[in-house]
């Protein structure tokens, strides 16, 4: 059941947020008001008048002598437990201050311009709870309509400070946030002016319930991606079946291997022993019906890790087999992994789901709740020059969660950047904070991102919180990259491979030719966000001396089967003698060289010179788009990006994948 107005007031007000002068009213002897300066405002309260404006419980602008009356009137039409009479607000801006409890997340906060036209302009920034004041300032100068708030159009600028200062009581360290039994929680309108700010109407829905707490003692997960042993539960001797493939997979990657099997000495070749509790491994695989993974799990006592590929439960309804499971694993003292989930890829320790090898070790990590998206990400990404150092799957999270395995990959020494692909965060506090200790870059993507938050809804607060919002309010504050697709997720993860996590600097220079795409290009790296600053002045002499006309940045330079190989990073270095850009980003239109004839090698000779040129600026960070690919011969393209990856550059097919890269590094404070 919601509070009450005058009782929401009364906390506001020994929180130290202003509030109007008023009394409560129980019958409709208003002498209690006489204390009070009109004119007045008079609100109903009682069961059900949530949203008072629109049911006539409201009446401003009122005289003493007009209380009684449209106080009758109001309980004529209205099931009213009392009146509150309150002096009326000086005219201002009007500003919602909102808290909704995220199912995932937790304590949300949101501003923006409110009143009557909360739901109108839908002009609100959001920050997940505690903020910071530079959060709180961050947000107000995000809203659309900010320059409300600053002065505008010659109207005195609003008590800021003031307005952080609520904020902050709402929101940040120690505020009511922590001590409100979220529920929804909404002040609207707040009025801000010149002299400070004034909350004259509140509204808090209470929805008490467990808040997830953090994980217990940190767990090790080095043999999860670097088992000495292997076990498989479930592969059978007369058909095969996933876990048949598995032992196929572990075969090929060379790891020690044992099969449980409850009767057979071998299976496919692979020794065989009746049981886990038999299996001398640190990781064990089980493809068993939904229904026996609980016993397996039991057997499993001295095995560190267990992961259950079965599907079944909580995804399907059946969130009773999946307390089961996971009580089995608590029980037998070993870690879950999913269920419902594909496993781990670490070439470092020979961990593989994906058929076709290993591919080369790197730096680059991946945590998915998809098994068939990480399987997609690990082989496009390796054909694009991706080098992965952990790979895991999570399914279901039943035990082992995201959360926890991102705080262990942020302290990997052989781990320098982090995808995330995450549907139900499960963890998500907890995730929230790993995105916040980790230092090195995490780039998420994130499916579902729909309008759970827009559902019918008690406040505008938690009408206008959705999924989509929370995600971008995460990424903001824990400084994390939020990407939209999975080819921008293996593209910006290519980019931190390749640039690492330098300080930004310089600002981002694009060469290539062609006019049009150019003008394309400078489009691109708009809408990325991305600011292309011009030319400065002492360059146009120094291009004049390599035949070059400057014409702006992007910067339109031949390039193509009968060009210099080396013309381009000439220009590039002119241009930085004259202006230290922190990145190049250089084009080439593949077509080109291929239009008339074979010409792979002059296009190979220009990845060379693009090479030489990173090699001798290691402090700028070069990054090659190979528009058109598609038009080369096979094998071409795969070539141009062993040499570009040979020197540490990332190659793209589009300047929209380029400049989605481009501005993530940016978004970290890389570029």
């Amino acid at each position: 059941m919601s509070a009450y107005e005058h009782e929401v007031k009364a906390l506001l007000g020994a929180a130290g947020v202003p509030v109007p002068r008023g009394v409560v009213v129980d019958g409709l002897d208003f002498d209690r008001a006489g204390e009070l300066a009109e004119p007045l405002v008079l609100k109903a309260f009682g069961p059900g008048l949530v949203h008072k404006s629109d049911v006539g419980a409201v009446a401003l602008g009122l005289s003493r002598k007009d209380l009684a009356a449209r106080a009758a009137d109001m309980r004529a039409r209205l099931e009213v437990a009392g009146f509150l009479v309150e002096e009326q607000a000086e005219a201002g801006v009007e500003l919602i201050v909102g808290l909704v409890r995220d199912p995932g997340f937790g304590p949300v906060l949101l501003t923006g311009l409110g009143g009557v036209w909360t739901e109108a302009l839908r002009d609100t920034a959001l920050r997940l709870c505690p903020i910071s004041e530079e959060d709180a300032r961050r947000m107000l100068a995000s809203l659309r309509g900010s320059s409300v708030l600053y002065g505008s159009r010659g109207g005195p600028p609003v008590d800021v400070d003031a307005v952080v200062k609520l904020l902050m009581t709402v929101g940040g360290p120690g505020g009511l946030w922590e001590r409100l039994e979220l529920g929804e929680f909404e002040l609207n309108p707040v009025i801000a002016g010149s002299s400070g700010v004034i909350a004259v109407d509140a509204r808090y829905l209470p929805s008490p319930g467990p808040v997830a707490g953090a994980s217990g003692a940190a767990t090790d997960f080095l043999p999860l991606f670097e088992p000495k042993a292997v076990a498989v539960v479930g592969a059978s001797t007369t058909r095969p079946n996933f876990g048949n493939m598995f032992l196929g997979f572990y075969r090929a990657a060379g790891v020690p291997l044992v099969a449980v099997h409850p009767t057979a000495d071998e299976v496919a070749g692979v020794p065989a022993v009746p049981s886990l509790a038999e299996a001398d491994v640190d990781y064990a695989l089980v493809a068993v019906p939904a229904e026996r993974c609980a016993e397996v799990l039991r057997e499993a006592r001295g095995v560190p890790f267990v992961q259950v590929m079965s599907g079944g439960f909580a995804e399907v309804g059946r969130p009773d087999l999946e307390e089961e499971l996971a009580e089995a694993a608590r029980a037998a003292g070993t870690r879950l992994l999913g269920p419902n989930c594909m496993g781990v890829y670490s070439p470092r320790g020979r961990q593989t789901f994906v058929g076709g090898g290993l591919g080369p070790a790197g730096p680059v990590a991946l945590i998915s709740q998809s098994g068939g998206l990480a399987g997609e990400v690990i082989k496009v990404g390796e054909r694009r020059g991706l080098a992965f150092s952990r790979v895991v799957t999570v399914g279901n999270s039943a035990d082992v969660t995201p959360a926890e395995l991102l705080r262990w990959l942020a302290r990997d020494e052989e781990t320098r950047a982090v995808g995330l692909y995450l549907e139900d965060p499960r963890d998500g506090r907890e995730l929230f904070e790993a995105l916040q200790a980790a230092e090195l870059p995490v780039v998420l993507l994130v499916g579902g991102r729909t309008g759970q938050g827009q559902e019918a809804a008690a406040s505008h607060t938690g009408g206008m919180v959705s999924d989509r919002r929370v995600w971008e309010a995460v990424a903001e504050q824990a400084g994390a990259v939020l990407v939209s697709s999975q080819d921008d997720l293996i593209g910006v993860l290519a980019y931190f491979q390749a640039h690492g996590s330098r300080d930004a600097s310089g600002g981002v220079l694009v060469v290539g030719p062609s006019g049009g795409a150019s003008v394309l290009a400078a489009d691109a790296f708009d809408l990325a966000g991305v600011r292309l600053d011009p030319l400065p002045p002492e360059a146009l002499e120094a291009l004049r001396g390599l035949g070059v006309v400057a014409s702006g940045n992007p910067l339109e330079v031949p390039v193509g089967p009968l060009g210099r190989a080396g013309l381009v990073p000439e220009v590039v270095s002119a241009l930085l003698r004259c202006r230290p850009y922190g990145d190049v980003v250089l084009h080439v239109n593949v077509q080109a060289f291929f239009t008339y004839g074979d010409a792979a090698e002059p296009l190979y000779a220009y990845a060379r010179a693009v090479a030489q040129a990173q090699a001798a600026l290691p402090g700028t960070r070069i990054t090659l788009v190979t528009r058109n690919g598609e038009c080369a011969p096979p094998g071409v393209e795969d070539e141009v990006r062993r040499i570009a990856a040979a020197a540490g550059i990332p190659v793209y097919r589009s300047m929209e994948a380029a400049a989605v890269a481009v501005a993530a590094g940016g978004r970290y404070g890389v570029a």
